[in-house]
């Protein structure tokens, strides 16, 4: 009897999402809580060459876009398109 195997690779697939362009998420801006709350939070931030966050803020995965921001106000200060941090 075979067993089927975990592929991890297929499960780091899943997690990503695809591409949304949003002009609007600039340095400074303040991202819309709905935006922030469906965002999936990155906690190997390595593993993507993002660099880590401050004290403060987090990594965000939302609609194919790394998104750093400020945990309590939801300021941005970096976005970087997912494709290009892989």
């Amino acid at each position: 009897m075979a067993l089927a195997q975990h592929d991890d690779h297929q499960d780091q697939n899943a997690f990503h999402q695809r591409y949304v362009r949003h002009n609007e998420w600039k340095r400074g801006y303040h991202m819309r809580t709905d935006d922030w709350t469906r965002a999936q939070r990155v906690d190997d931030w390595r593993a993507y060459h993002l660099s880590e966050p401050p004290r403060g803020y987090e990594w965000r995965e939302v609609d194919g876009n790394y998104v750093l921001a400020a945990v309590d106000t939801g300021i941005i200060a970096s976005v970087v398109v997912a494709a290009a941090a892989h």
